[in-house]
């Protein structure tokens, strides 16, 4: 065993950790656990926990059910929200074959898998996201519209529905667990929260995240009310979002900085960007992967409904940050569509692959638009060729179903488990009678 495997079992006696939780993810981004006493710990580490493979959505057949869960020693932490004595930990997991090799079929592998080929490239990948939910009164009950805990706005400073007291104790928990935060805030609809995680390499930043949807919804509960991050719960309000922002280092130096360059953005970032615009349709049913993901990007203002970049634009789909004089690290292209209820893991891997091969192919960068894209009309978009985003969960399975690099970057197993997923997601969709179609026509017809 390492150094990292060393550490794990010294700390479990001396803080007294009498459960050990090992976390993956299916391929739909749901987080799965299993609980292992401390004693199993070293021979998981280098055997990996058998499961069965068959129980968890888009895993395995099931006569190849058998898997192996291996933690890796450096995501241990202590969950805080679990008391402090007995403790209980944590640490992520890869998923392996019986044989000891990678699984097809997980998507933090997915992920390691571009995160690698970047590497050999000469690149490493971070990114930094702003994570917003709604936190609502009690569970929302089916047949029933949720209800917001405020009435507040965006940046309000109020005690109303105690949104400050929720995001300082998430907060709190975050912090205790290693993982940084750079700014929180109520967002612009009622009850809606926004926490915003320090930049981090991607697959740590997907850990975080995955890590952060679980303490979102523990100290909800705890409190009495209820956290979901449903990219859009109510016709009139906006929806939540996750903006990410994306960038390459080369060792030290940021790939994207170019002292004097427009923006300050070198070849290589505006390459990054251009390769995401050119393949964003078929990247967005991963990115956008429930039907309701495109409620919230029809909606405008925040959220992007076309494909477009720009500097300061924030109805752009890629949005170049403002220059900081003497931060050349700082360089960035924020993606504006993904959604806080995405995988993590494959949407990471997908917009470092998409950006990839742009600088591969070395893509010439469109041109800059300036103009709030939803103020123009269809004959000026026309004009200036910007072109929408999928407009459905339909539209968007239909682009990824014949795309080359989502096969390639997914593999696949989980190709296919999605797109049968998402197909069947759809259909029931379309099959359903909404209100909306019984209150304006059932009068009229």
């Amino acid at each position: 065993m390492g150094k990292q495997e060393d550490f794990v079992l010294r700390a479990l006696e001396e803080r007294d950790v009498r459960f050990v939780r090992l976390w993956f993810t299916d391929v739909l981004g749901s987080l799965k656990s299993v609980a292992v006493a401390p004693a199993e710990l070293e021979g998981a580490f280098e055997e990996g926990i058998g499961f069965d493979g068959s129980a968890i959505e888009g895993f395995a057949r099931v006569h190849e059910a058998d898997m192996l869960a291996k933690p890796d020693p450096g995501t241990f932490q202590i969950l805080p929200w679990r008391g402090e004595t007995p403790a209980t930990a944590r640490m992520f997991c890869d998923i392996l074959m019986p044989d000891g090799s990678p699984s097809y079929a997980d998507p933090r592998h997915v992920l390691k898998r571009s995160l690698s080929k970047a590497a050999d490239a000469g690149f490493t990948f971070y990114t930094h996201p702003e994570i917003e939910f709604f936190l609502f009164k009690g569970k929302p009950l089916k047949g029933q519209q949720p209800v917001p805990v405020d009435d507040s706005g965006y940046f309000d400073h109020t005690a109303q529905g105690g949104g400050q007291d929720f995001r300082r104790e998430v907060i709190t928990m975050l912090e205790a667990m290693g993982i940084s935060v750079e700014f929180s805030h109520h967002e612009g609809g009622p009850g809606q929260q926004e926490i915003d995680l320090r930049y981090a390499d991607a697959l740590s930043t997907a850990d975080n995240i995955m890590t952060f949807r679980t303490i979102v919804r523990e100290v909800a509960l705890s409190q009495g009310i209820w956290a979901s991050f449903m990219p859009k719960p109510f016709t009139e309000h906006p929806g939540s979002g996750m903006h990410t922002h994306l960038s390459l280092f080369e060792g030290d130096e940021n790939a994207f900085y170019e002292a004097g360059a427009e923006y300050q953005l070198s070849r290589t970032g505006r390459a990054f960007i251009a390769g995401i615009l050119h393949h964003t349709p078929e990247i967005t049913a991963v990115t956008n992967q429930w039907v309701n993901s495109y409620k919230r990007l029809i909606h405008g203002g925040e959220a992007p409904s076309y494909i477009t970049w720009g500097h300061n634009n924030r109805s752009a789909l890629v949005r170049v940050p403002m220059y900081k004089p003497h931060k050349g690290q700082s360089a960035r292209a924020e993606h504006r569509s993904i959604d806080s209820a995405c995988n993590p893991y494959l949407a990471f891997a997908l917009l470092l692959s998409a950006g990839m091969k742009g600088i591969e192919g070395e893509y010439e960068l469109p041109g800059e638009t300036e103009d709030d894209v939803e103020a123009l009309n269809a004959t000026e978009r026309r004009a200036l060729a910007i072109t929408p985003l999928p407009r459905s969960l339909g539209e968007a399975i239909r682009v990824m179903e014949s795309s080359e690099l989502v096969a390639e970057v997914l593999g696949e197993h989980v190709f296919d488990f999605f797109l049968r997923n998402k197909r069947a997601e759809w259909y029931d969709y379309r099959n359903q009678v909404t209100q909306f179609e019984l209150d304006r026509m059932l009068p009229l017809l």
